[in-house]
């Protein structure tokens, strides 16, 4: 995955609306954190499409993620084994996730992550689909972003930083949770102003 290449200084020539995107998604997040301790609203859950003929599948909650060299993973796990208290763990991951973390959007891949039920069909769905378009509408912005999908092996470095994000919101996190990852093709993605305006 790319999240890999970009690691190792294997970056591609920048691209306008990765770049717009992050940014955006880098700020949205970070007002999440500040104003809705944390909740996820619009801005970081897209309906997602197989194709825009047939209705959206529903909406996710997506994670992004620092690159591997950027990585606070041991932070995040550190935190979550300081207490069993579900609310404690919410308010240090908030501080945390409120102050600097969002605030360099070069340090942030554009593969996003999101948690399904070990059980899911509709994970089941989205992987046999292959791709799908993840459209982000919120803030007088929408992004519709063509993605691959592929469900994550546990040893991977975004199944393990899903992980620890998601145990300091949800400590009742089934550990056979399943983890998709979506990889965007910037390509055939297209940023337009939101008809939410």
């Amino acid at each position: 995955m790319r999240v890999f290449a970009e690691s190792y200084a294997m970056i591609p020539e920048p691209n306008p609306l990765k770049t717009e995107f992050i940014k955006w998604q880098c700020r949205v997040r970070q007002m999440a954190m500040r104003e809705n301790n944390g909740m996820p609203d619009d801005g970081i859950m897209p309906l997602l499409f197989f194709d825009f003929l047939r209705e959206p599948l529903g909406s996710i909650i997506t994670i992004m993620h620092k690159l591997p060299q950027y990585s606070i993973l041991a932070e995040l796990s550190y935190m979550a084994k300081k207490t069993f208290d579900p609310a404690q763990r919410r308010e240090s991951a908030t501080k945390l996730l409120a102050a600097n973390y969002y605030q360099k959007h070069d340090q942030f891949s554009d593969n996003l992550t999101a948690t399904f039920l070990p059980y899911s069909e509709g994970a089941s769905k989205i992987v046999s689909e292959k791709s799908c378009i993840l459209v982000f509408e919120a803030f007088s912005k929408r992004f519709e972003i063509s993605c691959k999908v592929s469900q994550l092996a546990e040893k991977h470095y975004l199944y393990q930083s899903t992980i620890a994000h998601n145990q300091l919101f949800n400590p009742k996190l089934d550990p056979s949770t399943k983890i998709l990852c979506f990889e965007p093709d910037w390509v055939k993605s297209v940023s337009l102003k939101s008809s939410l305006c």
